[in-house]
C-alpha cells in the first residue's frame, strides 16, 4: 500500500509538471489559476535593474487631474505595504481598480484616465551607509515617468504602449545599426498572445515619455 501511494504521487507530480511545461510550451492556460504557477517553466525568468510604480490619475472635463489609486478608503495590500495595483505589471485590473474609486466618489465628468508608470534604478533603494560603502558618487535618485495606457471614461483601453524597460531594450536595439541590421534580415512572425501583439502594434508616440525627477522615498517591493 505504501508503495503504490508512493508511485501515484510521483506520476501525478510528473503528470501535472508535464502538463505545465506543455502548456507555457504552447502559452496556454499559464494564468487559469495561482497554483499554475509551480507548475509552469517561467521560474526565476529574470531580474530586472529598475523598481517600477503604476499611478492612475484621471484627467475631468475641466482639466484637472485626480489620483485614483490608493483609492481614498483603507486599501488592500497584499504584501507590504504596497498597494495590489502595484503588482499588475500587465495592466489587467487598473480599468477595473479606476472605475471603482470613480463609481464611489463624487467628481465632475472624467474624460479620460491615464495610467503612467514611474521607474528608477534599484540601486537607489539602498540605505545611504550602504550607498557610500558601495558607490564614490553622491546619491542622487531620479525617477522616470512613462505613459502606459490611456483608457476612456468607461475603462476601455484607447492607447496602450509597452513598458519603460521594454522601451529602453528596443531603443538599445533602434540606436546601434548592427542590431537593427538584423531585425531587418529576420523573418516575419505572428504575435498570437494578445499581450504580445499589443506591444508590437503599440505606436511609439513622442508624449510618452514623461520625463524624470527626483524619486520620492516610497518603498521598494523587493
Amino acid at each position: 500500500m505504501r508503495r503504490w501511494l508512493a508511485k501515484l504521487t510521483i506520476g501525478v507530480y510528473l503528470t501535472a509538471l508535464a502538463a505545465g511545461i506543455a502548456g507555457h510550451a504552447m502559452n496556454f492556460g499559464t494564468s487559469a489559476h495561482p497554483a499554475i504557477y509551480y507548475f509552469v517553466w517561467d521560474m526565476f525568468c529574470g531580474w530586472s535593474a529598475h523598481e517600477v510604480r503604476y499611478h492612475l490619475i484621471a484627467e475631468g472635463e475641466s482639466g484637472a487631474h485626480y489620483r485614483l489609486s490608493p483609492a481614498p478608503w483603507s486599501t488592500f495590500a497584499p504584501y507590504g505595504d504596497l498597494e495590489r495595483d502595484q503588482y499588475d505589471a500587465m495592466g489587467n485590473a487598473h480599468a477595473k481598480i479606476a472605475m471603482n474609486t470613480l463609481r464611489h466618489t463624487d467628481h465632475e465628468p472624467i474624460v479620460r484616465i491615464l495610467l503612467i508608470e514611474e521607474a528608477w534604478p534599484k540601486k537607489y533603494n539602498l540605505p545611504d551607509h550602504l550607498w557610500a560603502a558601495r558607490f564614490d558618487e553622491p546619491k542622487d535618485p531620479h525617477s522616470y515617468f512613462w505613459h502606459k495606457m490611456t483608457m476612456s471614461a468607461d475603462g476601455a483601453v484607447l492607447q496602450s504602449n509597452r513598458d519603460f524597460v521594454s522601451q529602453l531594450t528596443a531603443q538599445t536595439i533602434y540606436d546601434n545599426p548592427r542590431l537593427k541590421a538584423d531585425t531587418v534580415r529576420g523573418k516575419p512572425f505572428f504575435a498570437v498572445n494578445p499581450a504580445k501583439r499589443n506591444a508590437v502594434l503599440a505606436a511609439e508616440s513622442d508624449d510618452s515619455y514623461g520625463g524624470s525627477e527626483s524619486a520620492w522615498d516610497r518603498p521598494s517591493a523587493n
